[in-house]
């Protein structure tokens, strides 16, 4: 399809003798968010780290724009425009707010030889960037990432991606811990990150913020797709808590 953002086609793994994915494919357009949707143990996690190089799959193949790719960690990833952010938000807490936004990535002033971090520019987009996911407490950027609380930790995160404009952006369970203005930035920011041309694949377990967001639903069981293009404007959360639970079928 000409605007098919990526697609993953066939994709296995395994775990030992456990085989964690089935011959999963998954496609995902341009300024589309999809809702991936699962009970625990459904392969969800693994397969969206198989598409952020943190895991590499046994078999199948993964496209981007049409192209074959190959992804052999989470950097080259990052270089084609894969963002994930994970349900543990993957950040160092020994460091400040500002500096866990800019990470491995940090702007720097005068002659790029010296090196010299511009502090000034990542503490004002920490401020920004901050009240942009819901935060409005006034936490400084200068704070440790372990005087943070839990939902605070995983805005910081969301904030992060949404600084580095990536054409497609995974969030693994990002509403979990996250108070009820907290949780509204982060929907906010998924709805604008659709507006503004990107995409997304939402984890979540709580339907009620999916069917707020995504364009499509995508569900899996025991490591295999059972649902695929559901509209969620044309069904409900308890038709699909169903499939989810295997208590009624889809059709792919």
């Amino acid at each position: 399809m000409a605007d098919e953002l990526v697609r993953m086609e066939r994709i296995n793994k395994f775990f030992g003798r456990v085989q964690a994915l089935n011959d999963v494919t998954l496609s995902v357009r341009k300024n589309e968010i999809i809702g991936l949707l699962g009970d625990n143990g459904a392969g969800k996690s693994t397969l969206i780290k198989i598409l952020s190089g943190a895991l590499r799959p046994d078999s199948g193949e993964i496209y981007i724009h049409g192209a074959k790719v190959k992804m052999r960690n989470t950097s080259d990833a990052i270089a084609r425009g894969i963002e994930t952010i994970y349900q543990d938000s993957a950040l160092v807490t020994q460091l400040s707010v500002a500096r866990n936004l800019f990470l491995g990535r940090e702007p720097v002033k005068g002659p790029r030889v010296f090196d010299r971090l511009d502090q000034q520019a990542m503490n004002e987009a920490a401020r920004q960037l901050l009240k942009q996911v819901g935060i409005t407490k006034d936490i400084p950027s200068t704070t440790p990432i372990s005087a943070l609380s839990g939902g605070e930790r995983q805005a910081v995160a969301i904030a992060r991606a949404m600084h580095f404009e990536s054409e497609l952006i995974i969030l693994d369970e990002p509403t979990n811990n996250l108070g009820v203005e907290e949780t509204q930035g982060v929907l906010r920011f998924v709805r604008n990150a659709r507006d503004s041309g990107h995409s997304c694949i939402f984890i979540a377990h709580n339907i009620y913020h999916v069917f707020q967001v995504v364009n499509r639903i995508v569900i899996m069981r025991r490591g295999k797709k059972v649902a695929d293009d559901i509209d969620p404007k044309q069904t409900t959360i308890e038709a699909v808590e169903r499939i989810i639970t295997g208590m009624a079928l889809a059709p792919l």
